[in-house]
């Protein structure tokens, strides 16, 4: 193996040692340099369209974009000349010439990277008058707003949508100071091939991509005395709600979290790992089923709502080869309602289920018919962890100095089967850890599937030994290598049992509603946090969870029984690129503000 080449050059007049290949924004970094910049970001393939990263380089004409140019040997960088500083403030300038610039009103406001760089450069307001095209928000769909006017034109969106979701809902359109970023058409986003993922607003440098904003309907909610509300928290949420009040990557802060929501004032706060071992009961033993009676394979996992309106819109030919299992979070809302309030003698229309979620695709999902009963759905809420951490700021709190707490019984205890469900290939070695014991009637030699878990943004395959017969299953997270997925199987290439797919990089600790500034390495660290959680929980197979045993022993008797059909599983649909929304929009435009309801 060759040793890889070090080239060696200086940036303000300090030596740097760096491989061959590094850009000069990266060399910088290496040595605690930020140079300023919008549309570079560390997981994507380089755009260098802002310009805000200009740098002098000796022996150059030109400033040259730190973003896009290859270190050389002896290099000379400076990054902070009057030269550059003029550049850069111009180029701001512009940028906020076509901002409209409501900052106290935005939902990125203390969170945007724009507003970063006028702190920074001191720009109070640019220097040239105001081109703006004041367009007023878009809300088209339960999940995603859409505000034109404050787009910056960096195209991060762009790329995580075609690069690594592989849909291409937005892309440029128009020229020069005609050119915007949108949808093909200019159409509305629901009629577009958006699945509603989210990975969008999570790149967004600013407040032009955010999710729909349901905190005030929660705060309402709250406040009403005639509500029973209840929360479910995903596993997920709790190894990234930290990043926003300053924690490592990756830091548990269940209890705490668990202690902000009981001072908000919801009246009983559970764990939706508690039915992610409920799904792996339901999903497992369909699966054997499957196997057993000849049915339609390879099974794959419905827990992912990104991925399954992905199904639903592009690949209808595969609805009968999806679990017919709910999402954990349509099977807790189906279980509140109905097992826990008969425990509870409430009446399931008092009841306001409010879910915390990675994901902006779970705030479609609740809206799905088929997850209701009675004129009511299960799910009244979806709030994502960026949502929640509006909420504990609003209420005065920092989860870092309060003390811990535990979820409510008997909707509140998880195994580690159930924990791992937020990282790629969590819902396969948890279904494995139970299906492997239902199958072969033997307790399992070693817990660890290290086969399976999965890589941010990519695919594996492996074959799993079920005490003699081969499974032959794959994990892929990322909807482009989920269409590689696809092919595999249509092809006749591969011959999977059992396949998962998660929409997000990563799986849903890096869905489309955690905080700002998730990148690669951060998704990295939350996997492995929810494996060390994993590790040290007493209980780590979803069938020996003893409030799993009860619910089957007092409501659903066996896993498929009739009941369990009825409230835990599902049915999906071929679905038109067009979506109506219109109902669902007019019921929560009041909680809208102003600037959106027009």
């Amino acid at each position: 193996m060759s040793e890889t080449k070090m080239i060696h050059l200086t940036i303000n007049h300090m030596p740097v040692e760096v491989p061959a290949g590094t850009r000069i924004i990266e060399a910088a970094q290496s040595i605690g340099i930020d140079i300023p910049h919008l549309c570079y970001h560390p997981d994507q393939s380089i755009k260098a369209h802002c310009r805000m990263c200009m740098v002098e380089v000796t022996g150059q004409r030109k400033l040259l974009a730190a973003c896009s140019t290859l270190v050389w040997e002896g290099m000379e960088v400076v990054t902070d000349s009057k030269r550059v500083y003029d550049a850069q403030v111009g180029v701001l300038d512009l940028i906020l010439a076509d901002h409209r610039q409501d900052c106290l009103a935005c939902a990125r406001n203390n969170n945007c990277d724009l507003q970063n760089l006028c702190r920074r450069f001191n720009r109070l307001k640019p220097d040239l008058p105001d081109v703006s095209s004041h367009e007023r928000p878009r809300l088209d769909n339960p999940s995603i707003v859409r505000d034109p006017s404050k787009c910056v034109k960096c195209g991060r969106c762009v790329k995580v949508c075609s690069e690594v979701q592989g849909i291409g809902a937005l892309s440029f359109t128009g020229r020069s100071a005609d050119c915007k970023v949108t949808t093909a058409f200019d159409l509305p986003m629901n009629e577009t091939d958006c699945v509603l993922c989210g990975q969008c607003t999570l790149v967004c440098p600013v407040g032009a991509l955010t999710e729909v904003d349901h905190t005030s309907h929660v705060r309402h909610a709250l406040h009403d005395s005639n509500k029973h509300v209840v929360v479910q928290i995903a596993p997920s949420v709790r190894v990234a709600l930290g990043d926003d009040f300053g924690l490592e990557p990756g830091a548990l802060v269940t209890g705490k979290m668990v202690t902000a929501l009981k001072m908000m004032g919801f009246e009983k706060v559970f764990d939706t790992n508690f039915t992610a071992d409920l799904t792996i009961m339901e999903e497992g033993s369909e699966l054997l089923e499957r196997i057993q009676k000849g049915g339609r394979l390879p099974m794959i996992t419905s827990c992912s709502p990104g991925w399954v309106n992905f199904m639903e819109k592009h690949h209808p030919e595969l609805i009968g080869n999806l679990s017919t299992a709910k999402s954990p979070q349509g099977m807790f809302g189906a279980v509140l309602k109905t097992y826990y309030a008969q425990r509870m003698g409430w009446d399931p229309k008092d009841i306001f289920s409010v879910s915390v979620m990675p994901c902006t695709a779970k705030k479609f999902e609740a809206t799905r018919p088929e997850l209701g009963r009675d004129g009511y759905q299960d799910v009244d809420v979806v709030l994502t962890t960026r949502e929640l951490a509006k909420l504990i700021r609003y209420e005065g709190l920092n989860p870092v100095n309060l003390p811990e707490s535990d979820f409510d019984s008997p909707l509140g205890t998880g195994s580690g089967a159930g924990a791992i469900f937020g990282a790629t290939g969590g819902v396969m070695e948890a279904a494995l850890r139970t299906a492997y014991e239902l199958y072969t009637k033997k307790e399992l030699p070693r817990l660890e599937f290290e086969e399976v878990r999965g890589e941010v943004g990519g695919i594996k395959e492996a074959t799993i030994d079920l005490d003699g017969t081969p499974l032959k299953v794959a994990v892929v997270n990322g909807l482009k290598n989920a269409e590689e997925v696809i092919r595999r199987i249509q092809s006749g290439e591969a011959d999977y049992l059992f396949v998962e797919i998660m929409a997000c990089p990563g799986g849903c600790i890096g869905g489309g509603g955690q905080p700002i500034g998730t990148n690669n390495e951060k998704r990295k660290a939350r996997i492995k946090a929810l494996y060390d959680l994993d590790k040290s929980l007493p209980l780590r197979k979803s069938h020996e969870n003893p409030d799993i045993q009860t619910i089957y022993q007092e409501f659903f008797d066996h896993p498929l029984s009739h009941k369990a059909h009825e409230l835990l599983h599902t049915e999906y649909f071929p679905r038109p690129k067009r979506y109506d929304f219109s109902p669902y929009i007019e019921k929560y435009r009041k909680f809208l503000p102003d600037s959106a309801k027009k």
